[in-house]
Protein backbone atom coordinates (compact mmCIF):
# COMPACT_ATOMS: atom_id res chain seq x y z
CA UNK A 1 0.00 0.00 0.00
CA UNK A 2 2.94 2.45 0.91
CA UNK A 3 3.97 2.01 -2.60
CA UNK A 4 1.15 3.10 -4.11
CA UNK A 5 0.87 6.35 -2.17
CA UNK A 6 4.19 7.15 -2.99
CA UNK A 7 3.90 6.43 -6.57
CA UNK A 8 0.32 8.89 -6.64
CA UNK A 9 2.31 11.59 -4.92
CA UNK A 10 5.13 11.51 -7.48
CA UNK A 11 2.63 11.52 -10.15
CA UNK A 12 0.61 14.45 -8.32
CA UNK A 13 3.89 16.36 -8.66
CA UNK A 14 4.50 16.16 -12.28
CA UNK A 15 1.24 17.32 -13.39
CA UNK A 16 1.19 20.25 -10.84
CA UNK A 17 4.44 21.18 -13.06
CA UNK A 18 2.53 20.20 -16.35
CA UNK A 19 2.71 23.65 -17.93
CA UNK A 20 6.22 25.34 -16.57
CA UNK A 21 8.11 24.31 -19.88
CA UNK A 22 5.66 26.06 -21.91
CA UNK A 23 6.33 28.98 -19.72
CA UNK A 24 9.23 28.71 -20.28
CA UNK A 25 9.57 29.09 -23.81
CA UNK A 26 6.47 31.83 -23.63
CA UNK A 27 9.18 34.06 -21.83
CA UNK A 28 12.52 33.34 -23.87
CA UNK A 29 10.67 33.75 -26.82
CA UNK A 30 10.01 37.00 -25.29
CA UNK A 31 13.35 37.82 -24.50
CA UNK A 32 14.47 36.80 -28.03
CA UNK A 33 11.59 38.92 -29.69
CA UNK A 34 12.47 41.66 -27.39
CA UNK A 35 16.45 41.49 -28.41
CA UNK A 36 15.26 41.26 -32.17
CA UNK A 37 13.44 44.36 -31.65
CA UNK A 38 16.33 46.14 -30.16
CA UNK A 39 18.87 44.89 -32.86
CA UNK A 40 16.72 46.17 -35.53
CA UNK A 41 16.26 49.68 -33.82
CA UNK A 42 19.93 50.07 -33.40
CA UNK A 43 21.14 49.06 -37.09
CA UNK A 44 18.63 51.17 -38.42
CA UNK A 45 20.90 54.00 -37.29
CA UNK A 46 23.02 55.74 -40.03
CA UNK A 47 26.46 55.34 -38.05
CA UNK A 48 25.90 51.38 -37.07
CA UNK A 49 24.94 51.35 -40.94
CA UNK A 50 27.30 52.90 -42.33
CA UNK A 51 30.23 51.11 -39.85
CA UNK A 52 28.32 47.59 -40.98
CA UNK A 53 29.00 48.45 -44.79
CA UNK A 54 32.22 49.73 -44.32
CA UNK A 55 33.09 46.43 -42.74
CA UNK A 56 31.77 43.88 -44.91
CA UNK A 57 32.93 46.13 -47.85
CA UNK A 58 36.65 45.38 -46.53
CA UNK A 59 36.20 41.49 -45.89
CA UNK A 60 35.20 41.04 -49.32
CA UNK A 61 37.83 43.39 -50.96
CA UNK A 62 40.43 41.56 -51.72
CA UNK A 63 44.03 42.71 -51.52
CA UNK A 64 44.56 46.31 -50.74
Amino acid sequence: MDLIRIIWARARRLTDEAGSATAEYVVATMAAVGFAGLLVVILKGDEVRGMLTDLVHRALTVGS
